[in-house]
């Protein structure tokens, strides 16, 4: 009886382990409830989970990525944070000033490509994995190209070209109202984000890689911004005012817009939506090529346990190797993040049949870290403020631009 009793103590002791040994982590993924990408991420954690016995993986769908850097924060507070999210890239230096993630020591980054690390180091350490990521790219309607008597195969180059070919792409009626816009620049959303794809062709960027200094008023800005609000009231080649993000795919399907700059993150959409042959290409250059990167990175939260962090690091990694970097780019449009990806057969296949998938992987040789700074909300919302001006006319170019970059430099001083 007593060795009876004994063997079912051991049995229970082992069981008790066992059950203390799982590890779950609470993963913050920025997307509304329901839908094809939360079964992607479904399957994705359940695959992991039966990899990693021990490890279990709960996702949590948290919104917008506005939505979900305030839930993380919040949570972050009230001592309950996540163990891992996705948010944005830019959102690296609220973190670390909000004290809430830890650094990935000891994982080797070397295979992301370089540019998505600049928006995910900073201080020598390595604050993001980069996982959905993206650059602007140019999608036109080649049919629209044809009837205009352009090459429909050739996409404009610089920026006269682009106006060039916008205007030969404008239509209207016999009363003079606009059926057809030439090119659409979205200004709602992330103003801030587009209008850096006007900066970095002109060779600026909007501010230093501490994150504590802003360019906002030099003259390649400025001209830049000039640019863009002469598309819409100088030319009227694109739609004046503020365009809104949401829309511009709609009205590029609908044929109301034969060009749009939008993210590549948008390509699945367009190849599914699009009932005409489309085009992508690298972003027009002035002075150079070049787009910023945008889009989310792993970050894994300080008040998680050792364990927990550990796991998190693991899924992260595991989330992001070659084979799976490459089927989550095929699935989304999204750049796989990391050169090997390219290299899988899946993805060789992918890019074999449709070829404009590695636009924007190729846009990486030029492209820079997307605006990110200490307060960077705020510093953000500068920026958008003045262009969002420039654009519906309450201010010249110059002047939104000198009352960003004042406003900006007032938030950052106490960050020097």
């Amino acid at each position: 009886m007593r060795r009876s009793w004994k063997l079912a103590a051991a049995a229970f002791a082992a069981w008790s382990f066992a059950a203390l040994a799982d590890t779950e982590i609470t993963f913050y993924y920025p997307v509304a409830v329901g839908g094809p990408i939360t079964k992607t991420v479904d399957q994705m954690a359940a695959d992991f989970e039966k990899e990693n016995a021990g490890i279990k993986v709960k996702p949590v769908y948290t919104g917008t990525y506005q939505e979900s850097i305030v839930k993380a924060l919040t949570a972050h507070k009230s001592g309950q944070p996540p163990t891992v999210a996705i948010l944005l890239s830019t959102d690296m230096f609220t973190l670390i000033d909000e004290d809430a993630i830890a650094p990935f020591d000891g994982v080797d980054t070397s295979a992301y490509y370089k540019a998505f690390m600049a928006n995910s180091q900073t201080g020598g350490k390595t604050w993001g994995i980069p996982f959905q990521r993206s650059t602007i790219v140019l999608y036109w309607n080649k049919e629209l190209f044809k009837e205009a008597g352009l090459d429909p195969n050739k996409a404009p180059a610089n920026w006269n070209e682009m106006l060039a070919y916008a205007q030969k792409l404008t239509k209207r009626d016999a009363s003079g109202n606009v059926t057809q816009w030439g090119v659409q620049i979205p200004s709602s959303g992330f103003p801030y984000w587009l209008f850096q794809g006007l900066t970095t062709p002109n060779g600026v960027e909007l501010m230093n890689a501490a994150g504590t200094e802003t360019y906002f008023d030099k003259p390649e800005v400025i001209e830049a911004l000039q640019y863009w609000v002469d598309l819409g009231r100088k030319h009227k080649v694109m739609p004046p005012g503020v365009v809104e993000w949401g829309t511009t795919p709609k009205d590029f399907f609908e044929k109301k817009i034969a060009m749009m700059w939008t993210t590549t993150g948008n390509l699945t959409n367009v190849k599914n939506n699009a009932k005409f042959d489309f085009g992508v290409a690298m972003l027009p250059e002035k002075k150079r090529r070049g787009s910023p990167t945008g889009g989310g990175n792993f970050y894994v939260f300080k008040k998680a346990s050792p364990e927990q962090q550990a796991a998190a690091k693991k899924f992260a990694q595991w989330m992001t190797t070659p084979e799976r970097a490459a089927q989550w780019g095929i699935d989304t449009g999204y750049v796989a993040v990391r050169g090997d990806a390219w290299s899988t057969p899946k993805m060789q296949e992918y890019v074999k049949g449709f070829p404009v998938a590695s636009v924007a992987r190729d846009q990486l040789t030029y492209s820079v870290a997307e605006l990110s700074t200490h307060d960077n909300q705020r510093v953000t919302k500068a920026l958008n403020d003045g262009i969002q001006a420039a654009l519906t006319g309450t201010k010249e170019p110059a002047q939104a631009m000198k009352d960003a970059q004042a406003e900006a430099s007032r938030i950052l001083r106490s960050y020097k």
